[in-house]
């Protein structure tokens, strides 16, 4: 009988033990996270000066490191990251119908535009019929190389020419016959020499011994394409997401991206207006 007792009482304690840990995982209230980073100078900022912000308040935190943008977020969707910074808008919602994941976005990150840069020129008014200019491989960033082309207008681009799936095809010549090439965003900039501009994403740039200030035209980017601290829906309102949140509005962080001068140029999240 007494065998018995300890085992009944061993098992109502491994039940209440998981009952609590059910609960604990369900408060959002956890003080472990994992952080993922694609390709960009987000990490860095992380680093420097959102990790203090959360290791102050308790939090220990693993940073994520991926070598391509498209590993992310499967890794979120699966639940091997909490939480990603690298990613616009208007990427995460085509992601999403893609994999069918359910991310959304809990703040703005400091992010850099992109440019249209030349070393062969030093004016926008050497376009002619037959220019060359590179522009990003990948639908989403394509479509806002094209938009800067399409605002100087030397293209046009279709009525109903979507964003996920946005091709060449998706414009039309304007005042020029441009030659378009297309590139990895990764090369782009080690490939100025070979044609007349490219358009650059701004991570690439800071990164290199250029400034954003020096390009020819700057994105006026729309709001769909600014950097985006996301997190799976379900964990949108747990108090690690809040504190992630705050810490990226807070005046601290605001304080670091001012201080450092390879963010000058870069889009700075609204929030900071009300620090």
């Amino acid at each position: 009988m007494k065998k018995l007792m300890l085992v009944l009482m061993i098992g109502v304690l491994a039940v209440l033990t998981a009952c609590g840990n059910s609960q604990s995982d369900n408060s959002g209230d956890k003080k472990k996270l994992v952080i993922g980073f694609g390709v960009g100078t987000y990490e860095e900022q992380f680093r420097q000066s959102i990790l203090p912000i959360l290791e102050k308040q308790g939090y220990s935190v693993e940073i994520k490191s991926f070598s391509q943008n498209m590993q992310v977020n499967p890794a979120m969707k699966e639940g091997s990251i909490d939480a990603s910074i690298f990613q616009s808008t208007a990427y995460m919602e085509a992601i999403n119908k893609e994999i069918k994941a359910d991310m959304v976005g809990i703040s703005y990150a400091p992010g850099a535009p992109q440019g249209l840069y030349s070393v062969n020129h030093t004016t926008l008014d050497d376009v002619k019929d037959g220019t060359t200019v590179a522009v990003p491989n990948d639908p989403v960033n394509q479509e806002r190389a094209l938009r800067i082309l399409e605002e100087l207008g030397w293209i046009k681009i279709k009525d109903g020419a979507g964003v996920a799936d946005f091709n060449i095809n998706s414009m039309e010549p304007d005042k020029y016959n441009i030659d378009i090439k297309i590139l990895d965003p990764a090369q782009i900039l080690v490939s100025l020499q070979d044609v007349d501009y490219g358009v650059v994403n701004g991570n690439y740039i800071a990164n290199s011994d250029r400034k954003i200030t020096d390009a020819l035209k700057i994105e006026n980017t729309p709001m769909e394409h600014r950097i985006i601290v996301s997190v799976n829906k379900k964990d949108e309102n747990a108090q690690w997401a809040k504190d992630l949140k705050a810490a990226y509005e807070s005046k601290e962080f605001e304080e670091y991206i001012h201080g450092i001068e390879k963010y000058n140029g870069f889009i700075l999240p609204e929030a900071w207006d009300n620090n």
